[in-house]
């Protein structure tokens, strides 16, 4: 779930009046210019089913992430994010099957995103842009069912205050852009739980598909996407003490579409894992589907 807070704080930026492409999964350095807003909406469709266990643990998440930018300056930017999810976890218990669900807002998180460095020249630009944000307890973290308190990873929210920040560099020619992103989230404890601190390494190089050649009457463009993340998860801590069963490392990638206007981007893009090394039990991601739209004004 840590992975849907980051996913929904990416492509939120443009550069001022040009079209570019833009990573799927994380953050770019590309600010919003002075003044003006983008609006993003993103699906997901999460899969999380590979269980060790005899449990046959099977999780499905959907959800939208609504966020909306503002350019403070053209070096300063505010990001909100609100996610609404839809949770399901199927399991065997005692030889019989057991359906526990619940849907509702998350937790709110806004950002802020300063360009510290940048370095223009005719037809490409390097940005360096460190971000700070906060993760509000907006969403439900007390939701039961008819078998009791709802288990964390089905809570629509955590309970808790959390911190975030990090860097995120983009270098950008007429053909490509690369981006890269460190990252860093802290949380804090909330009715006895208190999920492990996560660190995230991103990378996305966004490739020209179409047209190949540029011309003055060009009024769109389709880019290639192809971004790696590598995310670190502490254990979590249940009344004190640490989960054996929880936390981990994963290296994914994601391959995806983006079909870009001056005004507005549609793209769709799958998060598949390559490697997963996570403590005991700990259920593994399937894949993470992506789709969505994004629009300046």
């Amino acid at each position: 779930m840590k992975t849907l807070i980051k996913t929904g704080l990416s492509i939120l930026c443009v550069w001022a009046g040009t079209a570019w492409g833009a990573p799927i999964t994380f953050n770019t350095a590309l600010p919003v210019h002075e003044g003006g807003y983008v609006l993003r909406e993103q699906f997901i469709y999460m899969k999380i089913a590979d269980d060790p266990t005899p449990a046959q643990r099977d999780m499905r998440v959907s959800g939208v992430m609504s966020v909306l930018g503002y350019g403070v300056t053209s070096d300063f930017a505010l990001f909100g994010m609100l996610p609404w999810f839809n949770k399901r976890l199927d399991m065997t218990m005692g030889g019989e099957a057991l359906t526990r669900r619940e849907s509702g807002v998350g937790d709110l998180t806004v950002q802020g995103r300063y360009t510290a460095f940048q370095r223009d020249t005719p037809g490409r630009t390097l940005r360096i842009a460190p971000f700070l944000g906060v993760k509000a307890p907006t969403g439900e973290e007390d939701a039961r069912d008819g078998f009791g308190r709802l288990p964390p990873a089905v809570q629509p929210g955590s309970g808790s205050w959390d911190a975030l920040g990090g860097a995120v560099v983009t270098w950008q020619t007429l053909d490509l852009q690369i981006d890269g992103q460190a990252g860093y989230q802290a949380s804090r404890e909330a009715k006895g739980f208190q999920p492990g601190n996560v660190l995230r390494i991103d990378a996305s190089l966004q490739y020209r598909l179409w047209p190949r050649n540029l011309g003055a009457d060009v009024p769109a463009f389709l880019y290639g996407v192809l971004e790696a993340s590598l995310a670190h998860s502490a254990r979590d801590r249940i009344g004190g003490a640490d989960d054996p069963n929880s936390g981990g490392t994963t290296l994914s990638i994601t391959p995806g579409l983006q079909y870009v206007t001056r005004k507005w981007i549609v793209e769709a893009g799958i998060q598949i894992p390559l490697n997963q090394h996570l403590n005991g039990t700990a259920l593994r991601n399937d894949y993470v589907i992506t789709t969505g739209f994004r629009i300046n004004f």
